[in-house]
Parts: structure tokens; C-alpha cells; sequence
């Protein structure tokens, strides 16, 4: 385990901003990636994921969890056969906030109708004397 002084990243003031209405093509392949994964997932979590230069990285491979509805079924989202789409304002939060987290460890998004609807973020202190 690291002894390096860590923290859980929060926001007391407003919300980062968020871009202007961006579609899945303008987005770098790791993004997309990243998109696409939480679609794959529909209702789960991805733990671990690392952040390097505002960027998902997949090596490691993040631990991704699957929830399955034992008592209906979960359909797909429209989007995910889709080559192109329109990305919903809880992606474009996501990927605000990878921006200012630049490098560092997501400890965990959970995903709802393959939609990122909530993250709890790892980032090193910076100017804390050792």
C-alpha cells in the first residue's frame, strides 16, 4: 500500500463547468473507450480507474462490477448501437472533472442506464511537507 498522503477530491463551490455540447466522435479513443464501457455496464461500477494527463487508462485494468436485475430485464441504451451521439451533461461532468483531476486514481464511478452518476476521486496532496 502507498504511504504517499492522499486525499478524497471535493468541490465546496459550483460544479466544473461544463464544455459545450460535444458528441462521442470529438472525443480522444480513450474517452470514447471509457464511454463505451459504461454502456457495456448499464447498471455497475468501474473501481480503480487511473487518470493520467486528464486521460483514462485502461493498463491497469480497472475492476468493473455488473449489476444484474434478477426480477426484470435491463434494457440497452438507444446510444449504444449508435457510431455517434450526442453526449448527455452527466458524461460531460465526467469528463470535466477528469480535466481537472489531470493524474490520479477515480476510486469509483457508478454507472445507472449506462450513465456515469456519481464518482468518488483519489489525488495526491501537492505542497504538503513529507
Amino acid at each position: 500500500m502507498n504511504s504517499a498522503p492522499s486525499a478524497t477530491k471535493t468541490h465546496n463551490g459550483p460544479p466544473p463547468a461544463v464544455p459545450t455540447l460535444k458528441r462521442l466522435r470529438d472525443l480522444s479513443g480513450p474517452r470514447q473507450a471509457l464511454l463505451r464501457l459504461f454502456q457495456t455496464i448499464n447498471f455497475g461500477h468501474v473501481d480503480g480507474l487511473e487518470v493520467r494527463g486528464g486521460e483514462p487508462v485502461f493498463n491497469p485494468a480497472p475492476l468493473v462490477f455488473i449489476e444484474l436485475k434478477l426480477d426484470a430485464e435491463d434494457g440497452r441504451r438507444q446510444e449504444h448501437d449508435l457510431s455517434n451521439f450526442d453526449l448527455r451533461v452527466e458524461a460531460l461532468r465526467l469528463l470535466a472533472e477528469l480535466d481537472l483531476l489531470g493524474d490520479g486514481t477515480i476510486e469509483r464511478i457508478d454507472i445507472r442506464y449506462g450513465i456515469p452518476r456519481r464518482m468518488i476521486v483519489e489525488s495526491r496532496l501537492r505542497g504538503v511537507a513529507q
